[in-house]
């Protein structure tokens, strides 16, 4: 496998050729890599990318530029070679995955493949990731060499995939955990997490009972946040207690009657304790307010 031949075209290259590529050093350890539009080095390679005219997932040709393109995904975003190859290989990439695939397809890969092929609709404004790879190109102001700055970008697109791979595989296994502790609850009202793990979006598509959500922080110590009525809302479902706004250490265990209370934010959407069992108590006076 170490012996295989990849060709993508030469000159001016863009997010698709550039993450086709990633994609494949994340497969094979090492691969010849022939950057060319000769015909002839196109023929005898054993993956072609956007280049050659033919998209045959089979003899691993995929170009999307030949009249009629290569299909297109069910919401219309067309397949650059990127999308094509994830169609193949993604799967293997994840490791088995196939939730982390789609993720990653969803996220990343559909949205380099709608800009490669101008499908802007749904895409969002600012700089793109795409728009960042083709900075790599050298400017007409420099010497740069075309094949040196396409291996820059490869080695970026490399971290960037990678990076969107672990984040998309932490979503899945985080949503899994949360369920979990939804199911396992003794109070709907109350969610408990033996580790920090994100939990808004899971929350708010599984349970409408719940209201705060218990785990441990980083540093050991405990603490109650309450759930927003929608992801990314500053309203809550229910806020903590009015008079524990802004108190800390011993005003606020005065008030609560909890020896280890620590604090509890001006906003009334986290506070804390030192051990899991205060910051039980503190969701049970909350929830009498």
């Amino acid at each position: 496998m170490n012996d295989k031949t990849i060709v993508t075209h030469n000159g001016n290259f863009h997010a698709d050729d550039v993450f086709s590529i990633a994609a494949f050093k994340s497969i094979f350890p090492s691969f010849n890599l022939v950057r060319t539009r000769d015909l002839e080095l196109i023929a005898k390679a054993d993956i072609v990318i956007d280049v050659g005219g033919e998209y045959d997932s089979g003899t691993d040709r995929f170009d999307h530029h030949q009249r009629g393109g290569a299909g297109e995904r069910e919401n219309g975003i067309p397949y650059s070679s990127f999308g094509l190859i994830w169609q193949k290989y993604g799967l293997e990439i994840c490791q088995g995955k196939q939730d982390v695939a789609n993720a990653v397809d969803t996220g990343l890969v559909s949205m380099i493949d709608a800009i490669d092929c101008g499908h802007i609709e749904g895409v969002s404004q600012g700089i793109s990731l795409s728009q960042t790879i083709s900075m790599f190109n050298p400017t007409w102001q420099e010497d740069s060499h075309f094949d040196t700055c396409f291996d820059e970008a490869v080695d970026f697109a490399s971290r960037v995939l990678t990076r969107f791979i672990a984040s998309a595989n932490g979503g899945i296994s985080a949503k899994e955990i949360v369920a979990k502790a939804i199911d396992n609850a003794e109070d709907p009202r109350v969610i408990v997490l033996e580790k920090y793990t994100p939990w808004k979006r899971t929350v708010h598509a599984l349970s409408e009972d719940a209201l705060y959500m218990i785990y441990p922080s980083q540093t050991g110590q405990w603490r109650i946040q309450t759930v927003p009525v929608e992801p990314g809302s500053f309203e809550d479902r229910k806020s903590l207690p009015k008079q524990w706004a802004g108190l800390s250490d011993n005003d606020l265990k005065e008030i609560t009657g909890i020896d280890d209370a620590m604090f509890c934010h001006n906003s009334l959407f986290i506070a804390g304790a030192e051990s899991f069992e205060s910051t039980m108590k503190m969701a049970s006076i909350a929830l009498k307010e």
